[in-house]
């Protein structure tokens, strides 16, 4: 009988993302009065029920018409107001990626895409309800930044990161909730992956919530002799290339772990960067064809994204990485 091994972030606090970004958001709109926020019918999922009551004249439900939800984010942003679309990923990525692409990354507006509860987080309603697909598509968006915050303290970081950015950004807010394993003062700046954990046998390359189940992993590992290096890299658009190339010349071993596709998300991005410039063993986890019904954390299991289906995988890279040598 195999004995669970449990770990400290397995009885840590853990918490849901969307209220870390409506706190943000309304400390950001206290500070300046350009900032406005456009929704589609999705005042409760988006927790923008505080907003809408400190700032009714700044908030603007469109109703479910996502494409003009972006359209009318577009407009603003060109008034010289900065716009917070914001509604849940799969409507908001899936109906109106011509307008994302068309209004918000050509035309260069400074609109802010939210993606609220992304991934499998609403398990149960279905295969319509999940937001797997949304970093492929996105990243196919030229001049648009795509970013996947792990827990509340990148999240904030994240939005006021957005604020500050000079052209349109995807957020990808989680619902699942996390503990915090970010450093609050951890530095957020375009394009740079966070070192959480040094290795020279395998990188993890990990983002949202998977990141915590990525830490687990690697106690684990190091627990057997194994040192796994853990990079967060909170920026899936643009990737940074440097902090994965050191990586992947120094361990030998990549592993990438997402809550999305691996066709043309996360792991694939990787996957052509090491594999035009330092080709070494790699696996990448994450949503491989279709997602049934089912809870999150069923849907988490059921793709083998939990700590101990990366601790599994690693092993197995690992011995695949010294039976070729």
């Amino acid at each position: 009988m195999t004995e669970t091994v449990t770990h400290p972030l397995d009885h840590a606090p853990a918490y849901d993302c969307r209220q870390a970004f409506a706190e943000e958001l309304i400390a950001l709109a206290r500070e300046d009065d350009r900032v406005v926020v456009v929704c589609n019918d999705s005042v409760g999922s988006s927790n923008l029920a505080g907003f809408r009551a400190e700032f009714p004249d700044r908030l603007i439900n469109v109703g479910i018409a996502e494409q003009n939800m972006v359209g009318v984010g577009a407009g603003l942003a060109n008034a010289g107001l900065v716009p917070f679309v914001s509604a849940a990923g799969p409507f908001l990525t899936g109906r109106a990626l011509e307008q994302i692409k068309a209004d918000c990354a050509y035309s260069g507006h400074k609109v802010v895409l939210c993606g609220q509860s992304p991934g499998m987080a609403y398990g149960e309603l279905g295969p319509t309800h999940h937001s797997v697909e949304d970093l492929s598509w996105l990243r196919a968006v030229a001049d648009l930044a795509v970013v996947v915050p792990t827990d509340r303290a990148q999240t904030r970081a994240a939005v006021r990161w957005a604020y500050a950015h000079d052209g349109p950004s995807y957020l990808r807010i989680p619902r699942v909730k996390v503990p915090d394993v970010i450093p609050a003062d951890a530095p957020f700046s375009q394009g740079r992956a966070l070192t959480l954990r040094e290795g020279n046998d395998v990188t993890f390359v990990a983002v949202g919530t998977l990141v915590p189940r990525a830490l687990i992993a690697a106690d684990r590992l190091a627990a057997e002799g194994i040192s796994a290096r853990v990079l967060n890299t909170p920026f899936v658009d643009p990737l940074d290339e440097t902090a994965i190339l050191r990586a992947a010349a120094e361990t030998g071993a990549v592993l990438t772990a997402e809550e999305a596709t691996v066709s043309g998300g996360l792991g694939a991005a990787v996957a052509s960067l090491t594999g035009q410039h330092a080709p070494v063993p790699l696996r990448l986890l994450g949503v491989s064809g279709f997602a049934p019904t089912d809870s999150a954390e069923g849907l988490l299991e059921h793709f083998g994204l939990t700590a101990d289906a990366i601790h599994r995988a690693a092993c197995e890279l690992l011995r695949l990485r010294s039976s070729a040598s």
